[in-house]
Order: C-alpha cells, then sequence, then structure tokens
C-alpha cells in the first residue's frame, strides 16, 4: 500500500459522477480486468495506491456543482478491501455525500460495507443509496477458488438481506460466468433465486462469458494452472486468445436470466439497470442555499 496525492477525483458518465478511491486490489479474483496492461499500473496491483486526499477533493467538486446527481464508485478497485479497515477513506467520503445532500451507486464484493451501513441508510433517506453486489459463483468452495480474499457469495446475499431490511435497494453484478467453472444452470439459477428471494432490483449481466486482455489472461491462466490443472488448454483450444470468450452453454443461461428476472420482477436489461442507477428523483436533485 502507497500514498499519492491526486489531482481530480470525479469522472461523468452516463449522468452521474464516478470516483475511484484506491488503484489495486487485495481480493485476488482470478479473472480482475482491472489487471489488464491497458490500464498502465505503475506499480503492482496489490500495491495499493491510495488516493490519501481523495475527501477533500470530493468536498471541493460536490460543492461547485449546481445540481447533484447519483456519485458511483468505480470498478478498478473495490471500496472495501482489507485496507479500508485501517483508512476508512470510503465512509469518509461516504460521510461527505450525506452532508451534501447527493446519491450513491456503490459497488462491492465485500461484507466490510456492513461496516457504513448507517450512512447508507442516512443517504437513501436524504437523496438515494444503491449498493451494487457481485455475485459470480454459487458454490462455496468454487467461490473460494475464484475469489479466494473476500466473503463468499452466502455471505454477500446476507449483506443484501440487511440492505433490504433498511430499504436501501439493490443490484447484482452478474459476472463474469467462466466459461467449463461456474458456467452452469444449477449455478446461475441458484444466484438468480436467491437474489430474488432478498428483494434485488436488478441482475447486471453482459452474456454469459468473460473477457481476457493482455496482463489479464496470464494472470487467469496461471490460476487455473495452480487450481484447475488441464483447463489451460481447454481454454486455448476453444478461444485462443480471444477478447470475449462467451460460455457454449450461454443461450440457455440467457434464457435462465430472463425468465427468473421477468418472473420475479427484476430488471435485466443492462440500459434499464444503469438508468436506475443513475437516475436521482427530481425532487433530490435541486440544491438550495438553506442545505
Amino acid at each position: 500500500m502507497h500514498f499519492v496525492e491526486a489531482r481530480s477525483l470525479l469522472t461523468a458518465s452516463g449522468g452521474r459522477r464516478g470516483m475511484n478511491l484506491y488503484r489495486g486490489c487485495t481480493h485476488g479474483c482470478i479473472y480482475c480486468d482491472s489487471r489488464s496492461l491497458c490500464y498502465r499500473f505503475a506499480h503492482p496491483f496489490e500495491d495499493v495506491e491510495v488516493k490519501a486526499n481523495a475527501p477533500q477533493l470530493l468536498a471541493r467538486a460536490l460543492r461547485s456543482m449546481k445540481r447533484r446527481c447519483m456519485i458511483g464508485t468505480g470498478s478498478m478497485s473495490d471500496p472495501y478491501m482489507h485496507c479500508e479497515e485501517r483508512l476508512g477513506l470510503t465512509r469518509r467520503c461516504l460521510e461527505i455525500i450525506e452532508q451534501n445532500g447527493f446519491g450513491l451507486s456503490i459497488q462491492t464484493k465485500s461484507d466490510r460495507i456492513l461496516r457504513d451501513i448507517d450512512l447508507l441508510e442516512a443517504i437513501n433517506r436524504r437523496a438515494k443509496c444503491v449498493v451494487q453486489m457481485t455475485l459470480t459463483t454459487w458454490d462455496a468452495a468454487l467461490c473460494s477458488a475464484v475469489e479466494p480474499n473476500v466473503c463468499n457469495t452466502q455471505r454477500r446475499l446476507e449483506v443484501l438481506e440487511a440492505m433490504r431490511r433498511r430499504g436501501i435497494p439493490t443490484v447484482v453484478w452478474l459476472s463474469p460466468i467462466l466459461p467449463f467453472i461456474n458456467d452452469t444452470e444449477e449455478n446461475v439459477r441458484g444466484i438468480l433465486t436467491a437474489c430474488a428471494d432478498v428483494g434485488v432490483r436488478g441482475i447486471v449481466c453482459f452474456g454469459m462469458g468473460m473477457t481476457l486482455r493482455e496482463g489479464s489472461r496470464e494472470y487467469y491462466y496461471a490460476a487455473l494452472d495452480r487450481g484447475f490443472p488441464g483447463l489451460k488448454r481447454r481454454y486455448a483450444e476453444a478461444y485462443g486468445n480471444r477478447y470475449e470468450l462467451p460460455s457454449p452453454n450461454q443461450e440457455a443461461l440467457m434464457e435462465a436470466l430472463e425468465g427468473i428476472c421477468t418472473a420475479r420482477n427484476m430488471l435485466f436489461r443492462p440500459d434499464d439497470c444503469f438508468d436506475y442507477m443513475a437516475d436521482l428523483p427530481e425532487r433530490n436533485r435541486q440544491l438550495s442555499m438553506f442545505d
């Protein structure tokens, strides 16, 4: 872990502003796209870069904005990695968002988010808060193999249930689905049914499969050699060096997704999910001299 002074924090995308408080990650997910060379990491991925002045940058940016909007966390790193327990950088930024009356859309795999459920509830009460949770693998042992340094799917579902009890809406990322590993109907149906049971509002899925770029591909294949002997050769034969790796079971899995989401009233088209997460009700958008 090392500290930097960032020049800016918020980026604009799709009607909301996004922020990455950290760069790099310690969760160790074998499929992580953020390891790709195109992101130009100048430091080892596990040597997390901490934007030490993020709260000051955020406060300054929010004060300068004429209209409130949703503030999202980016996907380059998880805002609730191990270092967040000690640093509390995410919590300080949530406090600033709540104090200024902005909305929040926050994405994680970690149950550490429960530490801040009081703030999430306060943000949702004053503006809007959406908690996004990534779920990929129903089987606990397999989940530990592909996402080794973070809580398993069952625990994440407990987090989603805790959010439901507080009235905080949730969205689940069903991604990635790894060919020949977790691309089964049993896995996908298990996750989707559990999501519906805990009141998830929408499922983000761009197709059943994964992507691999230079950098992330090498890391993924090394992990396959360690945990899934012989599978790398199957990938090479099926996909070569392709960027998109669709599951051979994609059609059946997408039918299951659409059927369950339709029956259980969950959003499942990506644009609908993103529109929902970006939308801050008009009554909460206007700033006032009395805020």
